[in-house]
């Protein structure tokens, strides 16, 4: 008797983690039509405590949905617009003299926000974009020698165009290391396109979004995210799984041990978002490509033969022994 208040307390932590991410997911679909997927996908990174990178051509809706999932949560949010002429310290802050008290006072950039929507991250400089990489790590900002934390949740939802477009910077490796997953939104679909004539031709929706979450309600689901239960050999089959990278003859660069924390975290989210207290090998078969795709470089070889990324993982995954115990 004495386990069970623990039991019906995850339980309801669970369910309140399903019915508040349903919230959300609805809020968003609400502009974001025919990408249930990449709605999910947006939400397991949140509650895994990550960061989303959004690839794609203009014009398919990268910015709405990062706006979107913004003005469903009651926190503080910031936009950052990156440009080629954009410096370091107009993302992490600087300090300013004042006159009046004689000191330097320090003026935080817009980092300093639970949810910072960096837009086409790929048009500043590589100088500028390693500004973010203290910040999507540790959580924190060192500017002259003094680090300042960042409040929890904190995630940054950056979108690129693909770097094949002009007057871009390719993200440097460390970078597109710290990002939790990237996804590609996609042409919708033509009946999705239609209803988006008829929803967006008169009027734009995300001005009449509302909160439809807190910020401590995010912050419980995280915590409730942090407490599913990953067995042993499903730790070792995401340990196999990222190991497989680095063996690969297919690529010069496989995935970081990070790599193998933000799977394991996000597939954490992914269960619970499934209604599960346990993480399953399904849940990271299911991330594998958005969590380690872009962390990835081919060969030389499998560059000429136009394999991509997404292609290599996929087929590394289903190399790799699956395991029977949950």
């Amino acid at each position: 008797m004495a386990v069970t208040p623990d039991v019906t307390d995850a339980s309801a932590r669970l369910e309140d983690l399903i019915d508040t991410a349903h919230r959300i997911r609805n809020s968003i679909e609400s502009v974001i039509e025919g990408k249930s997927d990449v709605v999910r996908l947006t939400l397991t990174v949140l509650l895994a405590e990550g960061h989303l990178l959004i690839e794609d051509v203009p014009g398919v809706g990268k910015t709405m949905l990062a706006k979107a999932l913004a003005r469903s949560i009651d926190c503080p949010v910031k936009r950052v617009q990156f440009t080629p002429d954009l410096l370091p310290s107009d993302i992490t802050g600087v300090s300013a003299y004042n006159q009046q008290t004689r000191e330097f006072e320090f003026k935080p950039g817009p980092v300093f926000a639970n949810i910072v929507v960096g837009d086409e991250i790929n048009r500043a400089s590589p100088k500028t974009q390693s500004a973010l990489l203290e910040c999507m790590e540790e959580h924190q900002v060192t500017v002259d020698g003094v680090t300042y934390a960042l409040e929890s949740p904190f995630m940054v939802i950056a979108t690129q165009n693909p770097i094949e477009m002009e007057g871009t910077y390719p993200l440097p490796e460390a970078q597109r290391d710290r990002f939790t997953a990237k996804i590609a939104m996609g042409y919708p679909e033509q009946a999705a396109e239609l209803e988006m004539l008829d929803v967006h031709g008169a009027s734009q929706p995300l001005d009449k979004m509302e909160p439809v979450a807190t910020t401590a309600e995010v912050v419980a689901l995280i915590q409730a995210v942090r407490a599913v239960y990953v067995s042993q050999p499903v730790k070792r089959y995401a340990v196999d799984m990222v190991a497989a990278t680095r063996h690969s003859p297919d690529l010069r660069l496989g995935a970081s041990p990070r790599a193998t924390l933000h799977l394991v975290r996000s597939a954490r989210a992914h269960a619970a978002l499934s209604g599960r207290d346990y993480v399953i090998p399904d849940d990271l078969q299911d991330l594998a490509v958005p969590v380690l795709a872009h962390r990835l470089l081919p060969s030389l070889e499998a560059q000429g033969q136009r394999r991509l990324p997404e292609q290599l993982v996929g087929e590394l995954v289903r190399r790799v022994p699956v395991p029977d115990a949950k």
